[in-house]
């Protein structure tokens, strides 16, 4: 079995999960997180490198504001407990995503979870949150614009390798795998740059669900050379 580098995940179907239980959808959405937990120990077992998670997407603002306080709530829990889980797991995490929208305390948090990781050599774990792939290349395209006006950028240089090393994932490589949970047969705004040449793979399974055995299957369906 080939072992791709770097898997990206669209973690789906946490609501569904819960509704199917008799619970509200974040009770779902804390069990998705501890399985994500899991998740990353699983991968970095099997011999993947990178695995970047689809958190939460410049379009889940529109969930109802319940919804979206249950889950900002959780992204606090989730880092603080993060920070520690990669003390202990030796992982490298990144933030991928415009985190200017969250609250202060939250952008501190993750800014906490991203230098204190920095160092560590095991799986880097990349989180993205507020994070959509149009918004991504818009931001990129703004930058490389500005240093085209200031002159720090010959507009005739830009090639691939150039506009990537805007984009927020400017020194990861691209994904070799994506794997979206819940039978969802749609990218929803995801690394849309990075996923030119990535294969897919879509379960029915529900991201709670998903286990160490699910993702060796996922990953034993790859044609990786």
């Amino acid at each position: 079995m080939n072992i791709p580098q770097h898997v990206a995940i669209i973690l789906d179907g946490n609501g569904r999960w819960a509704k199917s239980k008799g619970m509200p959808r974040n009770y779902g959405h804390v069990r998705g997180a501890k399985n994500l937990e899991k998740i990353c120990r699983d991968a970095y077992d099997i011999g993947i490198k990178y695995l970047t998670v689809y958190l939460f997407s410049t379009e889940n603002w529109k969930r109802s504001r319940e919804e979206v306080d249950g889950l900002m709530k959780l992204f606090r829990s989730y880092t603080k407990t993060c920070i520690k889980t990669a003390r202990e797991n030796n992982m490298k995490v990144r933030v991928l995503g415009d985190p200017t929208a969250l609250a202060d305390d939250l952008q501190e948090s993750l800014k906490e979870l991203v230098e204190s990781s920095k160092n560590n050599t095991g799986l880097n774990f990349n989180l993205a949150i507020n994070y959509g792939s149009r918004d991504e290349i818009t931001r990129a395209a703004r930058k490389l614009a500005k240093d085209c006006a200031a002159g720090k950028v010959n507009p005739d240089t830009i090639d691939e390798s150039l506009f990537n090393s805007y984009l927020d994932t400017n020194d990861i490589p691209d994904p070799d795998l994506m794997i979206r949970t819940s039978g969802e047969l749609r990218l929803s705004n995801y690394l849309l740059w990075q996923l030119a040449y990535t294969e897919f793979y879509f379960t029915d399974v529900l991201w709670p669900d998903f286990n160490k055995k699910e993702l060796i299957k996922a990953v034993s369906y790859t044609h990786l050379t």
